[in-house]
Formats: structure tokens, sequence, C-alpha cells
């Protein structure tokens, strides 16, 4: 992409994104992702209705008159998205295409978090981690963010959401909120249950993720990855894999076993979060995101 047209592309998403952090989102934010616990403040005189527990004695005992700690909340955070950039983001039939979604979602997420004074960074991930970025504050660290969420080629193109849970936990050692943004779609032995185990190694990843960290899911899909509409012979490619089949839609047998595989996937995926304890919101990519956001955010 051309400088002018990438330059272009990120002032777009700054104007928007910034405007629906400050206007929206850093209210909700900084009351659903609280800080790290409470810190000492200052020491004031004794008031009825205030805890002994509060008194500071070395205080109190030097002016011969009650005094009490006041604490305050820790406010600041280290926020890390754990960003999907594989093949399967490059699809999209009624509204935008899933990475766009993302990239949005993502720069909204950035924004609130430095109008909160948090510091973010982000992980870009296919089938591995193809990129690091740490964690800092600033509004140019957020576009040099955005921009590499609009220009970044990796070098592979399948997924393993193993991998970016994996390098997270190993490379980021104080405890931070994260934000998994996926369509949390992996090649077909990881989705349908393949004999090698890697869809419990997930799991398992999730649970020590979620250990250590605030881990939540932001799942981005399609209407039309739900259901295949009767339309005939289609011919369709496998985004990650690269690999071409046709489709008779026309069948119904064909249409149910591929709807039977979507709800089946759809209630993994569910039970998943559920049974590791991982807040998630399931984000249409023909509906606006701010409404599903937000509902996370209160439900926090």
């Amino acid at each position: 992409m051309e400088a002018k047209e990438l330059l272009k592309k990120v002032r777009k998403i700054e104007i928007k994104s910034r405007g629906l952090s400050r206007d929206i989102f850093a209210g909700q934010y900084h009351s659903a992702f609280k800080g790290r616990g409470m810190a000492f403040s200052e020491v004031r005189e004794y008031q009825p209705g205030d805890d002994i527990r509060s008194i500071d004695w070395n205080v109190t005992a030097r002016f011969n008159h009650p005094y009490v700690k006041v604490f305050e909340e820790e406010r600041e955070l280290t926020v890390i998205l754990l960003v999907d950039i594989s093949g399967s983001r490059e699809f999209g039939t009624r509204g935008m295409l899933k990475k766009n979604v993302i990239t949005e979602i993502a720069a909204v997420l950035s924004f609130s978090a430095i109008q909160n004074n948090d510091k973010i960074g982000v992980i870009f991930f296919t089938s591995k981690v193809e990129k690091f970025i740490p964690p800092k504050k600033g509004r140019r660290h957020i576009l040099y963010i955005i921009r590499e969420l609009i220009d970044f080629t990796p070098e592979n193109r399948s997924t393993d959401l193993t991998e970016p849970l994996r390098y997270m936990t190993n490379a980021i050692k104080k405890k931070s909120t994260v934000f998994m943004i996926s369509d949390f779609i992996q090649s077909h032995d990881l989705i349908q249950g393949g004999s090698n185990g890697r869809p419990a190694a997930f799991s398992d990843m999730l649970k020590i993720a979620s250990r250590k960290h605030d881990l939540v899911a932001i799942r981005i899909y399609d209407e039309r990855e739900k259901e295949i509409p009767p339309i005939g012979m289609l011919r369709v490619r496998d985004a990650e894999t690269g690999e071409i089949r046709w489709m008779d839609t026309l069948s119904e047998k064909v249409r149910r076993q591929y709807s039977s595989w979507w709800k089946k996937h759809d209630k993994e995926l569910t039970d998943m979060f559920l049974k590791t304890g991982i807040d998630s919101v399931s984000v249409n990519t023909a509906e606006d995101y701010v409404k599903p956001l937000i509902k996370l955010f209160k439900s926090r």
C-alpha cells in the first residue's frame, strides 16, 4: 500500500476510533477493567465512620490525635491485544470484511486504554506469532499500531490459537488485561476435533493464560459463516490453505452438514470460554460493534 493511501486510512480510523473511545467507551472501559489494587495516597485526620483498621498509629502517636491512611486505586493497566491476522479474516459478505472490524475494534480499545493512562501492546498471530509490539503509552504509539493493523503482511495464513497465548504468558510477566480478537477458526483438525489433541491444548492454554491475566475473547464472525444459501454450484477457496472445492449448495444434505458443523463449533467455543472463566462477546460483521462491546463492559 502506498504511503499516502496508508496515511489516509490511518487518519480515517483514528478519527472514528478516538471519537468512540472518548464519547462512548472511556467510562465503560474504566469501570470494567480495574487497576492492580490499592496504593497508599496520604494521611488525614480521623473522621467519625472511618475504619479503625486504617489508623496510622505512628502519625497518631506523633501528633497525639488519630490519623488514618488513605488509599486509592492503582489505575494504570497494561493492555495486550492478541490480534488474528490469518487468512480467514479476509472474508465478509454483508458489511465489512472481518479484518476491517478487527482493526477498528483494536483501535478503539487502544485509544480507550491510553485515555485511561494505560499501556497498550499488540501480538499479531497466525499459526505463529508474527510480530510483538511491546506495551507503551501515547498517540504516536497507537498510530503505529493502527498502521501495522492495516499494512502488516504475515508470513503464514493458517491459524493456531495456542501459540499467541503461549507466547504472551511467557513474554508478559506483569498481570495484564488481554483482549484476544479473532474469528476463532483454526485448521479443520483443530476445530472439528482431530486426534492430535490440539483442541485440548488450546483449552489448556486458555486456562493457564486466564490464571495469570484478565483474558477477554472478542469473536468476529460473518453471517454467511453460519449457513450456506441455496444458490447452486459454488466454488469455494479455503483462505488459509488455498484449497479449492466445488459445493452443491442446492443439496439440503450439504447445507445441513455445514450448519451442523457451525453449531457444533459455536457450542464448543462457548462452553470452552465458560469453563475457563473467560468473558467473551461475538461481533457480527454486518452489525455495529459498539453495542456488543458496551454489553461486554457492563457485564463485568
